[in-house]
């Protein structure tokens, strides 16, 4: 027993975390830095190498690794043979290779600024770079976090950053490059260390498992890479602690528990219910994924990053095939996609953008997320801007104080219209009696029956709801129509919500159940269309009339703007013929330009 004790500590004292055991050593080892490998490349063989090299980019994402292996080129020597020069071609380890890479080598200095921030520091920096190296081509000085010196410190390294040794080189890191003055970023070449794609890092942590001999599931080094945010060390310490976590084989479920994520497939889930405006659903499903132990922070935000990935798939339909997206992300994506307007995704990303921020802060996060889903699920009949111009203008249809759907910016009919499977048959959009309200008390209506169209935009007119008979004449194409049920086509930029406000309509005013159905095509004229064509025909006529066209000849480039009676109204519509009779009783009126009084 005590023997396999002994081994056992053995073997966790010899144990390297990944991070470590396969941090890079060549620039061919680097992944997602190629425009730096290029740079460098062409400055090596060209002899132009700089004094000082400025490297930044995001924790984790091999600064510290890159300038190590900087380092190793600029004094890189074979074993054998001549010292040849500057090279990013290290094929095998040379003199000082191994040093290099220990941090250990007598004429590499490598040091933190944040433990060395003063004056004296730098001093003693510089008074060590007046000797040449002792066997190394060069003495060089990594200094990592250099945002953390002083304004003094940097003040004393500025004449020897700018008027170095000819032997001496500078290797600078940091992740707070805007701390930096820029007098010492004006004297190095600068290098952006890029974050690594989510779909190549998931390749490097599958050649890692690999080598390792892990079994894990695609999915879970999707989640991984993820969650990582393009940071190569933070992956590989995500990786060793879901190796350790599984105890076996990786599996999604594992590496979700372990990060704390909630179920993509869930988050969809809430998604699609948010879009939907049923916030009962959305409150259920929050609910549900906390008490399996999901941050409430956790699930807005990855609600946000699905809501982004629809918004980037409208945009660029190529975005579907990134390769860290599950199979489930990349299709509900793209119907969610196909089916939302671009109005509806913006709002949603804003609203919820600051509404996360506002749970981070909250002393019961939890109940703060539930009270944002509310609000997401009620903005759905807020208009856009756009839509209150033109509602404003020509007295369109206005949102209702529940929530229906979060669909409108132009589009037909409400989100739960669109979130449906589209069948070629009209689909029938009817409000739940449970959507209502439960502090309204309902009041009992007469069964009214209708046998026409026209009946129901004068009932419109008859309940004195002027915004809903407009809506009916301009926005409306009558497909069918039957007691009890309507078939409808829909202009486009029709309001939101129209279909559930002309069914909640219609069955608080008949006292009977309305179904309101919508159809890809098949429908007339709207009434608005049909008056404007009558009132082109008479139109017509009055300009074919003598008297008229005698008018229009004396004031050249005048035109009819309207016709009006005796009275001042406009005339009911009759046919062209009749239109003028050659009195002056019902004369057009005309804009000429100019004004009568001034003649």
């Amino acid at each position: 027993m005590d023997d396999a004790r002994s081994g056992s500590t053995e073997a966790a004292r010899g144990y390297r975390v990944l991070a470590r055991k396969y941090r890079p050593s060549t620039f061919d080892d680097l992944i997602g830095q190629d425009a730096m490998v290029r740079t460098l490349s062409n400055a090596f063989e060209t002899g132009r190498i700089h004094q000082a090299y400025m490297l930044t980019g995001v924790r984790g994402v091999g600064k510290t690794t890159t300038a190590r292996i900087l380092a190793r080129g600029l004094e890189y020597e074979p074993m054998e043979g001549p010292p040849g020069g500057p090279t990013i071609r290290l094929t095998s380890l040379g003199r000082h290779c191994q040093a290099i890479m220990d941090s250990r080598h007598v004429d590499v200095l490598e040091l933190d600024a944040a433990s060395h921030n003063g004056v004296s520091d730098i001093r003693e920096i510089t008074e060590s770079l007046r000797y040449a190296p002792q066997s190394a081509r060069y003495r060089l000085v990594i200094m990592d976090e250099v945002h953390m010196l002083s304004t003094p410190a940097f003040n004393a390294l500025l004449k020897t950053l700018e008027e170095p040794p000819a032997h001496a080189k500078f290797i600078f890191a940091t992740t707070e490059i805007r701390k930096v003055p820029i007098t010492i970023l004006s004297r190095c070449q600068r290098f952006d260390l890029r974050r690594v794609d989510s779909a190549l890092l998931v390749k490097h942590l599958a050649r890692i498992c690999e080598a390792e001999s892990v079994t894990v599931e695609p999915e879970a080094l999707a989640m991984i890479a993820r969650a990582a945010e393009g940071s190569v060390r933070d992956s590989l310490s995500l990786l060793d602690q879901a190796i350790a976590h599984a105890g076996g084989t990786v599996t999604a479920d594992g590496a979700r528990m372990m990060l704390g994520l909630a179920d993509r497939g869930r988050v969809i889930d809430l998604f699609e219910a948010v879009m939907r405006g049923d916030a009962a659903s959305a409150l259920a499903e929050l609910r549900a994924q906390h008490d399996l132990g999901a941050d409430p922070v956790v699930v807005l935000s990855e609600l946000a990053e699905f809501g982004h990935f629809v918004t980037r798939i409208k945009v660029a339909p190529n975005a579907a095939e990134d390769p860290s997206a599950t199979e489930v992300e990349r299709r509900r994506g793209t119907a969610f996609a196909g089916a939302l307007s671009m109005k509806v995704l913006t709002r949603f990303w804003q609203l919820l953008l600051k509404g996360i921020a506002e749970v981070q802060s909250a002393p019961k996060p939890l109940a703060a997320a539930d009270m944002l889903l509310v609000r997401l699920c009620y903005a759905a009949d807020l208009p856009t801007p756009d839509e209150i111009i033109r509602q404003a203008g020509d007295g369109g249809s206005r949102g209702q104080d529940r929530p229906s759907s979060l669909g409108g910016g132009g589009s037909s009919g409400s989100t739960r219209a669109m979130l449906a499977t589209v069948q070629s048959a009209p689909q029938p959009i009817a409000m739940p009696a449970a959507a209502a309200p439960a502090t309204e008390a309902r009041t009992e209506t007469p069964v009214r029956a209708l046998a026409s169209f026209a009946e129901v935009v004068a009932l419109a007119v008859e309940k004195r709801d002027l915004p809903l008979k407009l809506a009916l004449e301009r926005f409306v194409r009558l497909v069918s129509f039957a007691d009890g049920r309507l078939d409808i086509e829909l202009v486009p930029g029709s309001p939101q919500g129209l279909v559930s406000d002309i069914t909640r309509r219609l069955t608080d005013w008949t006292g009977r159940r309305w179904v309101v159905a919508i159809s890809s095509g098949g429908g007339g004229k709207t009434l608005r269309e049909k008056a404007e064509e009558r009132q082109a025909a008479v139109l017509t006529g009055i300009r074919a009339a003598p008297l008229v066209r005698a008018a229009l000849e004396i004031f050249p480039g005048a035109e009819i703007v309207d016709i009006r009676d005796n009275s001042g109204e406009a005339p009911p519509v009759a046919p062209a013929a009749s239109a003028l009779t050659g009195t002056t009783d019902d004369l057009p009126v005309f804009d000429d330009g100019y004004d009568p009084d001034d003649l």
